[in-house]
């Protein structure tokens, strides 16, 4: 027990596939898991920005262009991180998009580009991955879900949708590649300060006032998020699988009723 602690945040040797890691929690990951001694290719589907990411990160990251709703992308990449390094040890599903639709005015391509992206993306990237992994072993698949796959959000109708279904798509997983010692979990962060969750930039006061509601009364950082994806790919989680770990400042614990103590002001 005493070694397995004292390794917990070493990941020195591992090969890790980050998607979305050009920018954004993708590229905090990438960061994190690199500083922990592993060695990172980073996939997105912005060839230019990614490489630019990696050449910042060093000689143990590795740019790929990868639009993880392309099978042959998920194919070449898997294919590029074992001639690179030898094996994947882990996959980062945390690719996404989002887009502000209501169930009646929903616009079908925009949700099916959305679907591919946030689903379809986590199934191929196991399927490709999950050979390697089976040959060894052992592996790790951390799908990066939502705070909103873990309950309905007005607005959001299919980007609710492929959240919930990531998560289910995450148990599936554990449930089919456990036997073969690869474990399977979902990541589910609330707001956060990125690209995607503050568009337009905002800072202090403008940026933290939407999230007052939330108990620990604040937007997350990236790197808050990345601390709990390195955790679960760590030999300190060897018996998580299955598992849905909300990195979300308690926003998903329940509603304040207003007026009770303890409710936002």
């Amino acid at each position: 027990m005493t070694e397995r602690a004292g390794q917990a945040t070493d990941l020195s040797g591992r090969v890790v596939i980050v998607t979305g890691a050009a920018q954004g929690m993708g590229a905090a990951t990438a960061e994190l898991l690199i500083a922990r001694g592993a060695q990172v290719l980073l996939g997105d589907v912005q060839a230019d920005k990614v490489a630019a990411t990696a050449a910042q990160l060093g000689e143990a990251a590795h740019p790929v262009h990868l639009d993880v709703a392309d099978e042959e992308h998920w194919a070449g990449a898997v294919a590029e991180a074992q001639d690179r390094f030898g094996r994947v040890d882990a996959l980062i599903n945390n690719a996404g998009t989002l887009q502000f639709s209501t169930v009646d005015g929903l616009g079908t391509e925009a949700a099916r580009r959305l679907l591919e992206i946030n689903l379809l993306g986590p199934m191929l990237g196991a399927k490709h991955v999950a050979p390697l992994m089976r040959a060894a072993g052992r592996g790790v698949i951390v799908n990066v879900s939502s705070v909103d796959g873990l309950r309905g959000v007005g607005g959001l109708s299919a980007y609710t949708a492929s959240k919930w279904g990531l998560r289910g798509l995450t148990k599936t997983q554990a449930l089919e590649l456990g036997p073969d010692g690869i474990r399977v979990c979902s990541v589910h962060p609330g707001g956060v300060d990125t690209v995607l969750g503050n568009p337009l930039g905002r800072t202090g006061e403008e940026l933290q006032a939407p999230f007052r509601q939330v108990p620990l009364r604040r937007i997350g950082e990236p790197d808050e998020i990345a601390e709990v994806t390195a955790f679960l790919i760590s030999d300190a989680a060897s018996y998580v699988s299955g598992a849905e770990i909300a990195v979300d400042g308690g926003w998903s614990a329940g509603t304040y009723y207003p007026g009770l103590p303890g409710a936002p002001d």
